[in-house]
């Protein structure tokens, strides 16, 4: 048998293997639903068409991961500061919501890596570009709740302070929408933002918002799941890999023109 003919079946052995253990072992298999917790209103990765359906890379993939376990994808829209928690409760099986892998997240749930993400920050169009976010001392900057953006923004103060600079105002909201709307309208300076979400605004109205920076910080990015569901876990890290091998997630991130946040296979 030809090396990889049977490298080839070993994976999809192991790949039935898995499923099967995950489908013995956890209700999601057998409920026939995969509930995604997802924070739908973060353009490109989850957000609602104008057919108020979920679309977006998260909801995508976690359709994709879903269908290849024989499963239908379910989404819940939760405010990104509540994901953690939702998931914890029992109200999804999985966060898909371009969370970042941090060891604080780490040590209440798992993560599987499936892109890295980037930060930048969005501005009026015309307005002069950044540095970094020391270049933001004095002004309002609007960001989301429980986001890196917010510590991102925290340290620059710090070292603000050790300059004997003014500081940024930070101004937390719960969601995307509202944040963005404060900065067309003028309430804020700036929108500290992923990079992915940024690009879609300065892309889809370019008049009105740019990006103000170089896109920084190289973030990888999971899909978060209860340290309780082992066999789930590897179903879908194993359904995840043969999505790379079969072209079907290079696909995905080349339609939503973000092959830069491709993890390598």
């Amino acid at each position: 048998m030809p090396g990889r003919v049977r490298t080839a079946l070993a994976g999809t052995l192991a790949w039935l293997f898995i499923v099967q253990g995950a489908r013995a072992e956890l209700p999601v298999m057998e409920k026939g639903t995969l509930t995604i917790c997802s924070a739908v209103n973060r353009p490109p990765m989850a957000f609602f068409s104008t057919a108020q359906q979920p679309e977006g890379v998260d909801v995508d993939l976690g359709r994709l991961l879903a269908s290849r376990l024989g499963l239908a994808a379910k989404f819940v829209n939760v405010p990104f500061a509540g994901l953690i928690p939702a998931l914890q409760a029992g109200h999804c099986d999985v966060i898909m919501a371009q969370l970042f892998i941090k060891p604080a997240r780490l040590k209440v749930i798992d993560e599987i890596p499936y892109m890295v993400s980037h930060l930048d920050y969005l501005l009026v169009a015309g307005k002069p570009k950044l540095r970094d976010a020391e270049d933001l001392s004095g002004q309002k900057v609007a960001a989301v709740n429980g986001t890196t953006s917010v510590d991102v923004l925290n340290q620059a103060n710090l070292a603000l302070a050790a300059a004997g600079k003014r500081p940024i105002t930070i101004v937390v909201f719960p969601e995307s929408t509202a944040a963005l709307q404060q900065l067309e309208f003028g309430q804020v300076d700036a929108f500290a933002v992923a990079y992915e979400t940024g690009l879609y605004y300065s892309t889809l109205d370019p008049a009105r918002f740019e990006l103000g920076a170089a896109p920084c910080c190289e973030i990888r990015t999971g899909i978060g799941i209860m340290k309780t569901a082992p066999a789930l876990e590897a179903a879908l890290t194993v359904t995840l890999h043969g999505l790379m091998k079969d072209g079907s997630y290079a696909a995905l991130f080349q339609k939503w023109h973000l092959r830069q946040d491709m993890l390598a296979e």
